[in-house]
């Protein structure tokens, strides 16, 4: 499973159950739109500490690292030294 297919599923399972994994576009404004709340969304750092071993607690991070799926796949990327081509 590729990063982004893992958050996606993992937000799509936890925030929008019920929707086909494929309908959440990786540039969908998961905040603006609503989909995660300030709380979600330290459920989802949680998440992606433990899922992908990062130390978030010592990271500078804005909500808009955590935008939309993209936006997330780029944080782990950075934070959890995932090489780009994957």
């Amino acid at each position: 499973m590729t990063i982004q297919r893992d958050i996606t599923a993992h937000i799509v399972a936890e925030y929008l159950p019920g929707t086909p994994v494929s309908e959440l576009e990786p540039s969908y404004d998961l905040l603006e739109n609503g989909v995660i709340s300030s709380l979600d969304l330290l459920r989802l750092i949680e998440w992606l500490g433990d899922r992908f071993d990062i130390p978030f607690a010592d990271l500078e991070i804005s909500p808009d690292d955590f935008r939309s799926v993209a936006a997330v796949e780029k944080v782990v990327r950075r934070y959890a030294g995932v090489a780009a081509s994957e």
